[in-house]
């Protein structure tokens, strides 16, 4: 008899729809943000349900949907792995409303402010999917609904460079879909089969015997290049700092926070239950992400050190964070993926506490959002210069933070037993310089918001207000909880790496 929290998985993505259809009839912006953020909640408690019931146990299962059984019929599967991202992601989403919501409210229209939250509600949906779905092409679907959604909360702030930023990421996310619907075409036509139990055996067979070994690696390709676009991997990852840094603070954080983690969940899976973490280093494609993991790495840091706005600078920080995701994949090991669903959670809550800080700073310095005319916010603002401090101190990888537990682990994957040394090396040097280059450019950062003296005046000559900021509630109780969340992860790590690890042998 099925137990009754099998259904949980289930009741996350119809809800989240649901209320994405209520909202419609709301016109009140305060409603439906409260809808929203009611609606994140309880989904928090139900996928915190499923995972904690789901790993006492040391279980996963599968949920049919309709009468039609596989492999004609969809399916929703979860374990500890799979819920727990998906609370992870709720509680991500709320806080980001939270600490963005008086931002939201200067930036989107009275009139209009029903509309994002609906969109939010349809991001909710796509991601809950794309953590639990057993079906490649259900997971498309929910890929390109994510995009548009996602693609939605950028232009919701209606200026010129929003508009131009949103077309511009419209446009690789298409690219990114293709490619990845491409590859799903064709191994579909080669097995037969969209569900991923169903694609297991069949591509295990075909492995054996050795057939399609050329159009299998194309295919795997595809699929992981296709996800890897729409991840920002580099060198795809051009639209990013663009669409994130000009967006309202609300939907920076949630895009870095956990929209890009969604098309990652997924690539995780096809890895997984598609095909074996072997077979994918086999066909040369684990080695690829490695390679552009480390690049990113790099790459993404260097371009923040060079960048003056804080939040373009912390956009392409995050180029640099997937890169560590990316890094932990391309090795092709238990501990390489446990180590990269880590970077995933701690990225999920850093990068967004330090948007929302960085809208609170901007906020105290007259709007102004060069790095250089935030001097002394963090005075005038404490919360959100806490906030950005703990934040950047993570990112940097300080002892007790999430940053550092997460460069531990993926050193310690790379230096396994049988990982072969061109890989240990690239990876324990992308690690060091990345490192580097992240406290080259967040320390001074932090320093600068807590420097004493008069603030400089704008580009304008245009005054600042120089006396204490006050920030709401919200965002108070927002940038408290996920610096409360970095440090615990920092502190209290070994419990839920073992959880990641026992939840990886699961998918």
């Amino acid at each position: 008899m099925r137990l009754f929290y099998e259904n949980y998985p289930f009741f996350c993505v119809f809800i989240s729809l649901l209320c994405g259809i209520l909202t419609t009839l709301i016109h009140d912006g305060k409603k439906a943000r409260a809808l929203t953020l009611a609606m994140l909640a309880v989904c928090a408690v139900l996928n915190g349900v499923v995972c904690f019931s789901t790993a006492a146990r040391g279980v996963s299962f599968t949920y049919s949907m309709g009468a039609f059984p596989a492999p004609w019929g969809n399916e929703l599967r979860s374990g500890p792995v799979e819920a727990l991202l998906a609370t992870v992601f709720c509680l991500v989403m709320g806080f980001s409303l939270l600490g963005g919501e008086a931002d939201l409210k200067e930036d989107i229209l009275p009139e209009k402010q029903n509309l994002y939250y609906i969109m939010m509600d349809l991001l909710a949906a796509s991601l809950f999917a794309l953590c639990f779905t057993n079906d490649m092409f259900t997971g498309y679907v929910f890929i390109e609904i994510n995009t548009i959604a996602a693609c939605s909360i950028v232009m919701a702030k209606d200026s010129g460079q929003t508009i131009v930023a949103t077309i511009r990421y419209l446009m690789m996310s298409l690219v990114g879909s293709g490619v990845f619907l491409f590859g799903v075409s064709m191994l579909y036509t080669i097995t037969g089969h969209l569900l991923m139990p169903s694609l297991f055996p069949a591509v295990t067979r075909l492995f054996r015997t050795g057939a399609y070994q050329y159009p299998l690696a194309v295919l795997a390709g595809m699929m992981c290049v296709g996800l890897a676009v729409k991840s920002a991997l580099f060198p795809f990852h051009t639209w990013l700092p663009t669409a994130h840094g000009s967006a309202t603070t609300a939907s920076s954080a949630v895009l870095s926070g956990v929209v890009l983690k969604g098309y990652i969940i997924l690539l995780i899976k096809v890895m997984c239950r598609v095909f074996t973490p072997e077979e994918i280093g086999s066909l040369g494609v684990g080695s690829v992400l490695l390679v552009l993991g480390a690049c990113a790495m790099i790459y993404g840091s260097i371009w923040a050190v060079r960048e003056p706005h804080a939040k373009r600078m912390i956009a392409y920080s995050s180029v640099a964070q997937v890169g560590y995701i990316y890094l932990g994949l391309g090795l092709c090991t238990t501990a390489g993926m446990a180590a990269a669903i880590f970077q995933i959670i701690a990225h999920a809550f850093t990068k967004p506490l330090l948007f929302v800080s960085t809208g609170g700073l901007i906020d105290a310095s007259g709007h102004q959002k060069k790095l250089y005319y935030l001097r002394g916010a963090g005075r005038r603002c404490p919360m959100a210069g806490v906030g950005f401090t703990v934040g950047g101190l993570s990112m940097v990888g300080l002892p007790l933070l999430a940053g550092f537990v997460t460069k531990l682990v993926l050193g310690r994957a790379a230096l396994a037993e049988g990982i072969p040394s061109w890989q240990m090396i690239l990876s324990l040097t992308a690690i060091a310089i990345s490192s580097l280059l992240n406290a080259w450019y967040y320390l001074p950062a932090i320093l600068q918001i807590w420097k004493g003296g008069e603030a400089p005046a704008g580009p304008g000559g245009e005054a600042y207000v120089h006396g204490p900021y006050e920030a709401c509630l919200s965002f108070r109780i927002a940038v408290v909880c996920m610096s409360v969340v970095v440090v615990l992860l920092g502190c209290f790590a070994q419990p839920l790496m073992e959880l990641i690890t026992r939840g990886v042998a699961l998918l």
